[in-house]
């Protein structure tokens, strides 16, 4: 019962937080305004994510933490990221210190023991993964809810595996997505997340990930986060294929298209990626696959109707090249 007091005085101050920031956000003008590529059309606070730090380090001050160099790295990224809301960082200047943060964490979690041949694409797949959770934060509610189901996915993992995670952390940073997710996850958004928010969390997530494949073993697991992978990866490569510059600002993720071009509600979209990646992670907990072979022939198959389901809702000319995507 303590626990739950605590939790509850915990969600309650981070509502108090969100509303300061509010006020500070609107004083400072850190706002975002709509521009072509952006998928709303209301001015809203930006940086609203920055609860996420924020609820990291106030479970670290209330509880002590065995992991400072994950909290340096996602101290350093959080600001960095927060900065970049503020005033537009290049993009070379970001990727710097998002390699330097993901090898403070590497480093927290005693993965320099392991051969240079798996350090490095460890390395650059957390940074990618980063990005990716970054490229995703486009619509109402995505985000969010996205985040909030890999957190619940692995807190309830943790009843199973014992030793990987930190049940109170994880459950903190799960408070704090439960007010984003009252302020953003509607039809006119109150906040973004910002750049602070989908890197911040998506540190987290990657944190929590690289420690439960570690302990488990289980390659497997990284399919709890398929769906995001799917289209940023996708869409990279449509993105090569057309020669265009992957670093760009543009809007040609499948949720970009479902969200704009079609017109489908921000929330509806966000609710298909949502419960799509539920059915996909009660598979893989129920099966209980181990066998890296498993893993590699589910990625192949997911890739292949991913990129199927694509072209035939998008259609050739757009993924292909023969329309300007940017112009939409």
């Amino acid at each position: 019962m303590n626990k739950i007091y605590i939790y509850l005085l915990f969600f309650v101050f981070l509502f108090l937080m969100m509303a300061v920031y509010f006020k500070i956000a609107t004083k400072y003008n850190i706002i975002d305004k709509p521009n072509a590529r952006s998928s709303h059309t209301l001015v809203t606070v930006r940086g609203g994510g920055i609860i996420f730090p924020i609820a990291a380090f106030l479970h670290y001050f209330c509880f002590g933490s065995i992991h400072p160099w994950f909290l340096g790295g996602l101290l350093l990224i959080s600001i960095v990221s927060f900065i970049d809301d503020i005033t537009e960082l290049n993009g070379k200047i970001r990727l710097v210190f998002q390699f330097i943060a993901m090898t403070m964490l590497l480093m927290d979690f005693s993965l320099f023991d392991f051969p240079l041949y798996i350090y490095l694409p460890l390395l650059i797949l957390g940074v990618a993964t980063i990005n990716a959770w970054n490229f995703m934060d486009g619509i109402n509610g995505i985000t969010g809810g996205y985040s909030l189901l890999t957190l619940a996915t692995i807190i309830f993992l943790k009843d199973q595996i014992l030793g990987f995670a930190s049940t109170g952390f994880t459950v903190a940073i799960a408070l704090a997505l439960l007010v984003f997710i009252f302020y953003n996850f509607r039809t006119q958004a109150r906040c973004f997340a910002g750049d602070v928010g989908s890197v911040s969390i998506a540190f987290i997530i990657v944190a929590l990930m690289i420690k439960l494949v570690k302990t488990t073993e289980n390659p497997n697991y990284i399919l709890f986060i398929l769906i995001y992978g799917l289209d940023s990866a996708t869409t990279v490569f449509f993105r090569i294929l057309r020669k265009e510059s992957i670093l760009e600002p543009h809007r040609s993720h499948l949720y970009q298209y479902l969200a704009n071009e079609k017109g489908m509600p921000h929330n509806t979209v966000a609710m298909i990626y949502i419960l799509i990646q539920l059915a996909i992670n009660i598979l893989v907990i129920s099966l209980a696959f181990h066998s890296t072979n498993i893993f590699i022939i589910s990625l192949i198959v997911a890739v292949v109707a991913f990129v199927g389901v694509r072209f035939a809702l998008e259609g050739s000319n757009r993924l292909l090249g023969r329309t300007p995507l940017n112009q939409n």
